[in-house]
């Protein structure tokens, strides 16, 4: 499954909290935190996923550098978890647009 999550309407990391957690049927109990985030991602969302970033640059300069790193880390960190996994079986990702600097 290809989920895409709109970085022109990403201005914080609560966004991408409730962007994610709608894309992906979090549910009500997601703590909407990285950890949460992390165990979700780990866990919960059936494979394969392959999520895309769209407009990053744009989320990036919204959120701040500081705040956008911490969130890439968690979803590249997901990715190398799954990347010796049959395709199928994996969490994919990428930034999508112009990358940011």
């Amino acid at each position: 499954m290809r989920v895409e999550m709109d970085g022109d309407r990403i201005a914080s990391e609560a966004d991408v909290h409730r962007q994610l957690a709608a894309l992906l049927d979090f549910g009500p109990y997601y703590g909407k935190n990285l950890d949460a985030l992390w165990d979700r991602l780990t866990t919960d969302v059936p494979r394969p996923v392959h999520l895309v970033w769209t407009a990053a640059a744009a989320s990036r300069a919204a959120m701040g550098a500081f705040a956008f790193e911490r969130v890439d880390r968690v979803l590249r960190q997901v990715a190398e978890r799954d990347a010796h996994r049959e395709p199928a079986d994996r969490f994919t990702y990428e930034l999508g647009g112009p990358q940011p600097a």
